[in-house]
C-alpha cells in the first residue's frame, strides 16, 4: 500500500521539518509527504513546502485543520496524484511519533481490518489507551484528529471528486476551528458501513507546548482564548447544521450509527467498546 502524508504548517518550519524528516527516515519507502503552508510568513516556510497558500484571508487567519487537510487532498486530485495512494495520513505538525516506523504498522492494522476507514495511533495520555492493552485495536465513535490515516476508498464513497473544493470536501470547512468535525466524519463512516479505529500498536502525541508558548508566532489566539472560540464557534456550527444544542447530542448521534454498524456486522463485535 502507498500513502500520501499531508502535514499542515503555519510558521513553525523547524517543527514541520523534523516531523517530515522522521517520516522520511522511518517510512519514506511507503509514503510521499506533502506540506501545506497555511498562510505562513514568507520567511517561515518549511524546506519541504509542497503548496503555499497565501491569499489575504489565509495569511490573516490560516487554514486550520479542516480546510488545510481538504486543501492538500484537493490539490492531489487536481494534480492527478490522488489515485496513486491507498490511504492518506493527515498530520498536524505538532504531532510527535514513536521512534521507528509508524506507517508500516498502521498499514498492517488497516489491512487486517477491511472495514476501517479511519485509523489513529493512540496517545498514552488518552483514556482510550487503557482499553487497548489486550486487544490492540478497537473501533470507537470519537477519535482526536491530530493523526488520521484515512482510506482512499472511504473518501471516494463520501466526497465529490468531480468538483473538489477545499471549503467542503472530507471536512466541512465552514466549521473553521473544527470542534465537532471528528464527530461528523466518524458518523459518515459508520453511516456508510465503515468503521473508525484507534490502535496502540503504535502511539503518537500532540505537543501542546507550541500553542501554549508560540501562539504569537503561529498567529493565533492564546491557548485559553483559542479553546473558548473552538468550542463556541463549533457549537454554533452544530446548531446551524444539525439543530443540536450540545456536544453530547452530537456524540449520541454518532454513537447511534456506531451501534447499528455492529448490528449489521456482528463479526466485528470483539472490536466494540
Amino acid at each position: 500500500m502507498k500513502v500520501a502524508t499531508i502535514i499542515l504548517n503555519r510558521n513553525l518550519p523547524a517543527v514541520t521539518d523534523n516531523l517530515y524528516n522522521h517520516l522520511m527516515v522511518n517510512d519514506g519507502d511507503i509514503t510521499d509527504i506533502f506540506v501545506v503552508e497555511a498562510g505562513s510568513d514568507a520567511f517561515n516556510l518549511s524546506k519541504n513546502t509542497s503548496w503555499y497558500v497565501n491569499s489575504n484571508e489565509v495569511l490573516a487567519y490560516g487554514l486550520r485543520y479542516c480546510r488545510g487537510m481538504n486543501y492538500g487532498l484537493v490539490q492531489l486530485i487536481k494534480e492527478g496524484k490522488f489515485n496513486k495512494y491507498d490511504a492518506f495520513f493527515l498530520l498536524t505538525n505538532d504531532t510527535e511519533l514513536d521512534d521507528g516506523p509508524t506507517l508500516v504498522k498502521l498499514l498492517s492494522v488497516l489491512s487486517s481490518h477491511p472495514k476501517v476507514a479511519i485509523l489513529s495511533p493512540c496517545s498514552k495520555n488518552w483514556g482510550e489507551y487503557q482499553l487497548l492493552l489486550d486487544i490492540k485495536t478497537k473501533y470507537f465513535w470519537f477519535i482526536h484528529n491530530n493523526s488520521y490515516l484515512v482510506r482512499r476508498k472511504f473518501i471516494e464513497d463520501i466526497c465529490n471528486l468531480d468538483k473538489p473544493d477545499y471549503l467542503n470536501f472530507l471536512f466541512d470547512g465552514s466549521n473553521f476551528r473544527g470542534y465537532g468535525s471528528e464527530h461528523e466524519l466518524i458518523a459518515k463512516a459508520y453511516a456508510n458501513d465503515w468503521a473508525a479505529a484507534i490502535t496502540s500498536v503504535v502511539t503518537s502525541r500532540e505537543n501542546e507546548s507550541y500553542l501554549l508558548n508560540e501562539y504569537n508566532k503561529i498567529k493565533t489566539e492564546n491557548y485559553h482564548e483559542n479553546i473558548d472560540l473552538y468550542i463556541s464557534e463549533g457549537l454554533k456550527w452544530m446548531k446551524y447544521k444539525y439543530g443540536f444544542t450540545s456536544h453530547w447530542t452530537m456524540q449520541q448521534y454518532v454513537k447511534s450509527f456506531y451501534d447499528k454498524f455492529f448490528e449489521f456486522n456482528p463479526e466485528f463485535i470483539n472490536y466494540k467498546i
